[in-house]
This record gives C-alpha cells, structure tokens and sequence, in this order.
C-alpha cells in the first residue's frame, strides 16, 4: 500500500511540475509588457492631449473678452461649448470660458454689447467636449485597471485571496529530501521511536494483527538547535509516504477564521494522500493555553486550536494520518492539545552528551580538510553544554577562520577560537589605558585563582584580557563531563568565583568598576534559585517561586508570589547571607595567594592569553 501511495505521489508531483510548466509561457510576460504600454500611453496621450494645451495656451478671464470686445479689438471668435478662442485684430489668439449656462449672444446682450463690435465672424462649432467624455471615463477606467494589474499580481505570487484558506503546507516525498536517520547523529532513544512511526506508516499490518493502534500524534520537545526539525526532515526521507510541512505562524492571518480554514484543508490534503505524515513546527505559536486572551491570546488563534483539536480527535480507527510537532516551550500548550489520544507520545530531546557531541562533529567535519593531529574526543570534552546546532557552527566558523588564514587544513587551534566565538562573540580590538588593562587583568586572575581554590570546581582551560562580545575578558572554566545534577557545596563554589572578579578588583586597587555587574547579577540569580527553588538554605526544603502553580500564566503576566511579604525579607536575607559569605571566601582566597594572583595578572599583561598548561605552572 505504500509503494503505490508513493508511486501514486510521484506521478502527481509530475503532474504538478507539468501544469506549473504550461502555465508559465512567455505570452504572460508580454502581457504584462503590454499592460505597463498600454498604461504609459493613457497617460502620454492624456498628458499631450489636456496639460500640455493648456499650459501653452493663452488663457484669460471673461471679463477681460468683454472689454477688448467693447473695445472693438476683437477680430474673429470661435464659441466651443464653453470655451471661447478669441482673435484680436493685432493677431493675437487666447482662450477664455464663458458661463455654462447661457448662450454666446445671451452673454453679449446681458453686458450690453452688439455683434458688429466683433469685425469679423462669429464661427460656432457644434462638436461634443471629447474631454468632457475622456476625462471622467478615464477617472472610472484607469483606478479599475490599477486594480485589476494588483489583483493579478497577487494571483501569481499565490496570494489569490480566494485562496486564503488553503493550506501553506509544502508536500515532501522520499525523492524531494535526502536527509535519513543516518545524518542524525545522537539521540539514538528519539530516533527509534521516530522509526517505529515510520515503520508503522510502511508496514501497518505488522502492528495490527498485534491490536496495536496508530499513534495519532508525537511531539517533538527540547531546547533551541537540538535537531527537533532535523528529525522531522529525516522522518521525511526515510518514509515512503507524503509528508506535509508546516509552520505554526503560517495558520494566522489578518483575516478572521483563515486559521480553522487552513487546518481544515491541511488535514484534509492529508487524510486524501493516507497513509502520510503531518510537521507542525513551533506548535506553541498557536497551541498556547486558552483563556480569555489572556497572554497575548485572541480569538482567531484560540479557533485555529479548537480545529486541530477536532480534527486530531475526529480520526477514525482506519485513518493513517500522524501529526509531528515541535516546541522548545512545552509548558505554554494547551493541555486539551497534549493528552493522550491527540499527542500520544512526548519524545524529550536533551541536550548532547559527549558521545553524541562527538558523533555530531564528525558529520559536520566531512568534506573538510581536518588536521591529523585533531582529536574529536579532545574538542567534545570542550564543547559540554553545545548544541547541535552551536557545534555545526563552530565546525563552519573553524573552516571559515581557516581559508582566511590561507591554511590547507583546519587546525585544533581554529576549533579552539570557533568554540569561543560561538559562545562569547569575535575578538574585537578594544583602546584601553595601561590602568584599564591592568585592572581587567586583575580582575580574570581573581576569577580563575578562585575557581582553583574551590573545591568540586572544573579546571581552567583559558584566560584572556582580549575582548570579546560585550565583555573585556574572559576565564573559561569548561566542564570536564556532562552534569545531569548539581550540589550545595559546586552551587556555593561558583558564586565564589563569580565574585572572585570583584574581590581581585578591591584586594588589588581598593577599588570597585562596573566590569563585575553581569558577574554579580548571575551569582545573586543562583544564589537566589538556592533559596527559593533548590531549598538550599536555612528556610527549609520549601518553593517559594510560585511559578509551577500557575505555569506560563504566571510569566506572561507577572503574577505576584504566593508568600508573605515577612517571608519574601527572609529570603532577601539569606540570599544577602549566601553572597557575604561567598564574597568573603573569595577574599580570603586571594589575600592567602596574593603573590600566585600577582604572578597571574603579570602574565596575562604580558600575553594577554594563559591557556591552561601555562596557567598551572604559575599555580605550581
């Protein structure tokens, strides 16, 4: 069945390709060509025919005929309608208009003129005014025209307006992608289950005969850059079935009811091409919570919802119709949206371990000349906390630093800057006064010396005074391996060296910059998640967030705490407490080892980098 679903497919896309092929001819540029001519001629003809007559005209008012007519000045005139062309007797011609509604010789009699005043004749041409006529035809027409040219233009773009509620969804084949599970490195848990879809959808009567049923939906969550969409692309490629892709944006329009029309087509599409498969990427731009609007929340989404709703949960036991979705804010969904029997199955996709970093990078580094000497284990043990999508770019920005330096192969050193770049920014040349520079270096040497001294604390992988991004230095503290779970006593270390900056900053200078304020502001975070999340602290194991109860309510519109105002000025205070006591360890650190601080700083001065094995023998 899905050999001739898919053979079925490729004729159809044939089929399409063809029609697209007959429709475009060359005849609909002419066309247009001819619209743009026929528009410039209007406007010549229009502009020859009234602007320019009569800005070479001699035009003059009435009041100035009748006196040179009763003057006995006037030779010839010749009435047309309303307008009177006048010939003096010294040859000069000009133009007047007389009231519309009296005749020439009414005219003449009112002002008490007689005919012989005029020497010559008195010619009246009884034509039409073709102004008269052109004039507000065109006025009608040419608006018409304008429209017509949009209205078409607008049709070819596939912006029709009667095409408003069809779905934006683009059809995917096996032959229309060639990324497979293959070029999913990692996730290994997410692939099988994703295969297990795929399977389902290829060979349906395995799982029947077993009573299993079709899952109706799977959704795809896990932080930005993971490979959520990149699943979806392979699920493309490895199933021989239609597969239509659609953004979550891409169902709202300004239009009213354009979102429930769209979800109903899309279904549709999909229910007539069975078995097949359904993306919905970001299905939080219109799966949020309802209620009232509030959260940024209208009408028109809340109806594109209530149509998926029912669509998901009118299939019938017979429909092969899957719904993928993917979301990195999985606690703003409706929770109609993701029970079971709508969203069977929630795949949670974390963040690489050093296995899948390593396999990660090295599909990135194929079709790359990569150095000999680099090791893929080495960078993976660097890279703790990246994303897949952050170790592509890192593997592309080594490339791109490489061909820039005219270098045959990418080097471990290019891995190493792209790994900075990706997560602080390029290295930018900063004009700083010795006491500037010297002060930056003191306060990098207090962050690592401390970081050395704490314990359950990660090595120091590198030093450095030279700017970067929004910051003037930068100690690198990588993790040695992945953490899935933190301690009071790691927590209370990094406060330390958080503060360590600040500490080096008034041991040094008994001085204070604004250098530490991002510093500060992390520490005071954790050290306030410590008391009010992790239970970290005197108060008890008690939350006293507030936020679980309300969920994304809660942040949308800033909803107040559910504790006392007593119990918030304890928190301040141990919060207080957490950070004096982590600042004065920091201090006491660096005064006992003031001369290793000292060693540090000089060196940073004169290298502006210490990378770890320089930085430990200074420690020695």
């Amino acid at each position: 069945m899905a050999r001739k679903t898919g053979k079925t497919q490729k004729k159809n896309s044939k089929k399409r390709s063809q029609i697209t092929m007959k429709t475009f001819k060359p005849r609909s540029i002419f066309s247009n060509v001819f619209f743009y001519v026929f528009v410039f001629l209007i406007g010549y003809v229009l502009f020859s025919t009234f602007v320019q007559s009569e800005m070479n005209a001699d035009v003059r008012p009435i009041s100035e005929a009748i006196s040179l007519i009763r003057e006995d000045k006037v030779q010839d005139i010749t009435v047309s309608g309303d307008r009177l062309e006048v010939l003096l007797r010294d040859g000069t011609v000009f133009r007047s208009e007389k009231e519309p509604s009296i005749s020439f010789d009414e005219m003449l009699a009112n002002n008490q003129i007689d005919r012989s005043k005029i020497a010559g004749e008195i010619k009246i041409e009884k034509g039409f005014d073709v102004a008269g006529i052109i004039v507000p035809l065109l006025s009608f027409a040419f608006p018409l025209l304008i429209l017509l040219f949009i209205f078409r233009q607008m049709k070819g773009a596939g912006g029709d307006i009667m095409s408003f509620g069809q779905s934006r969804a683009r059809l995917f084949n096996k032959e229309d992608t060639k990324i497979t599970f293959k070029d999913v490195a990692g996730i290994d848990d997410a692939k099988r289950e994703l295969y297990e879809i795929v399977d389902f959808l290829k060979n349906p009567g395995k799982y029947r005969k077993l009573g299993a049923r079709i899952p109706k939906g799977v959704l795809l969550v896990g932080s930005a850059g993971v490979g959520k969409t990149l699943l979806a692309k392979a699920i493309a490629g490895e199933a021989n079935v239609p597969f239509f892709s659609v953004a979550g944006s891409e169902f709202m329009e300004m239009l009213v009811g354009v979102g429930s029309a769209r979800a109903r087509d899309l279904f549709q599409k999909a229910k007539a091409a069975q078995p097949s498969l359904i993306f919905i990427d970001e299905l939080d731009a219109i799966g949020r919570q309802r209620g009232m609007g509030i959260g940024g929340g209208h009408d028109e989404r809340e109806q594109t919802l209530n149509q998926i709703l029912i669509e998901m949960d009118g299939f019938d036991t017979r429909t092969s119709v899957i719904v993928i979705a993917s979301t990195n804010r999985p606690d703003m969904l409706d929770s109609a949206l993701v029970r079971p029997g709508r969203f069977d199955r929630k795949i949670v996709i974390p963040m690489p371990d050093l296995k899948d970093r390593e396999a990660i990078i090295k599909i990135h580094m194929v079709g790359k000349p990569i150095d000999k000497d680099v090791v893929v284990e080495k960078i993976a043990k660097r890279t703790v906390g990246f994303s897949g999508a952050d170790l592509e770019n890192m593997v592309n920005e080594a490339a791109i630093l490489a061909a820039r330096e005219d270098r045959k192969t990418v080097t471990e050193a290019d891995l190493e800057e792209a790994a900075l770049k990706v997560t602080m920014g390029s290295e930018r040349k900063t004009l700083q006064t010795p006491e500037e520079k010297r002060m930056v270096a003191y306060h990098e040497a207090g962050h690592a010396l401390v970081a050395s001294k704490m314990p359950e604390m990660d090595p120091v992988h590198q030093i450095s005074i030279v700017a970067r991004g929004a910051s003037l230095g930068h100690t690198s503290l990588p993790p040695e391996r992945d953490r899935y779970n933190e301690t009071k006593t790691r927590l209370l270390s990094l406060i330390a060296t958080m503060l360590g900056g600040r500490a080096a900053e008034e041991l040094e200078f008994n001085e204070m910059t604004i250098g530490a304020s991002d510093d500060i502001k992390k520490a005071t975070g954790l050290a306030r998640k410590m008391v009010t999340e992790f239970g970290m602290s005197d108060l008890g194991p008690v939350n006293y967030d507030g936020q679980e109860e309300f969920g994304w309510i809660a942040r949308e519109i800033s909803s107040g705490r559910n504790h006392s105002e007593d119990m918030a000025s304890k928190i301040d205070s141990e919060v207080k407490k957490i950070m004096d006591a982590a600042y004065a360890k920091a201090k006491e650190i660096l005064q006992k080892h003031k001369t290793i601080l000292d060693k540090i700083a000089h060196a940073l001065l004169d290298h502006e980098t210490v990378r770890g094995a320089e930085y430990e023998k200074l420690l020695a």
